[in-house]
């Protein structure tokens, strides 16, 4: 935590957005809680977020990079990437529902998933060694969303959000990353059966995989390191899209298949 970055400014932070995903009603951004870009201090309050998610029973499954496409970036006027917690209570069923008023203000973009089979413990991690540990890649939606009111974030805002996380869905069939370069990838996402995204493996930090090893090397610096089974959302390929009630996606990522959410109608019983 820097210096700047008070405990009583963290909890707050985590309070005012614990607030809102309870209560529906966004908040404030938190970023003028924090000296101007402080990082650090976000990743406490997200730091402590998680740790109250765990001690309430919650099961944390992987993890999520944000911001990697320069299109996203762009959106959101960052020009760094980020990272956030992914928790079993996230994953929709593949072609699944979202009930109306799980989430605040979300947007949908479309990803590469990779599930590891082993460890990635060291900060100096190859690709190689990502490599060898990525068991499958998958065709993935992230639902984005924010507990701060209007999309009105910076960098700091996002992170202490835990990376702007809302929920994720996974398609089916599990890819191994011989049979596919996800460099070359191609994304088409659609709305409603119209195409609203499209993108390839290339605008993700040149490469999902290298989203992936920043990701992979970042967690062991930090002492936190991406373990075997853990669900890994490399980054969108494209820009996200708004989310009403009613709604329904579709994302076809070239070699590795497609996925589909939909999002129920207001009053729609499920």
């Amino acid at each position: 935590m820097s210096a700047a970055a008070t405990p009583a400014a963290v909890v707050k932070a985590a309070d005012l957005l614990a607030e809102a995903a309870e209560t529906g009603q966004a908040c404030q951004p938190v970023r003028t809680l924090f000296a101007d870009g402080d990082v650090e201090a976000a990743y406490s309050v997200q730091r402590l977020t998680v740790e109250r998610a765990l001690a309430a029973g919650r099961r944390l499954v992987g993890r999520k990079i944000g911001l990697t496409s320069p299109a996203v970036q762009r959106q959101l006027g960052v020009g760094q990437p980020d990272f956030g917690a992914l928790f079993a209570d996230m994953a929709v069923v593949k072609a699944g529902v979202v009930p109306s008023g799980r989430l605040l203000q979300p947007k949908v973009e479309a990803e590469v998933a990779l599930v590891l089979g082993t460890d990635l413990p060291h900060p100096d991690c190859t690709a190689a060694e990502l490599l060898r540990a990525a068991e499958f890649a998958l065709p993935a939606l992230e639902i984005v969303d924010s507990r701060i009111a209007g999309w009105d974030i910076t960098i700091v805002d996002t992170v202490a959000d835990n990376a702007s996380s809302g929920l994720f869905v996974l398609g089916g069939t599990p890819v191994p990353l011989d049979r596919v370069d996800l460099r070359s990838v191609q994304m088409a996402l659609s709305r409603n059966d119209q195409v609203v995204s499209e993108g390839s493996g290339a605008d993700c930090l040149g490469s999902p995989l290298n989203a992936a090893l920043w990701l992979a090397s970042t967690l062991a610096r930090m002492g936190d390191p991406l373990r075997a089974g853990d669900v890994v959302l490399t980054g969108a390929l494209g820009p996200m899209a708004v989310a009403t009630p009613g709604d329904a996606f579709d994302a076809h990522v070239s070699g590795l298949g497609s996925v589909q959410v939909r999002f129920a109608a207001e009053g729609e019983d499920l």
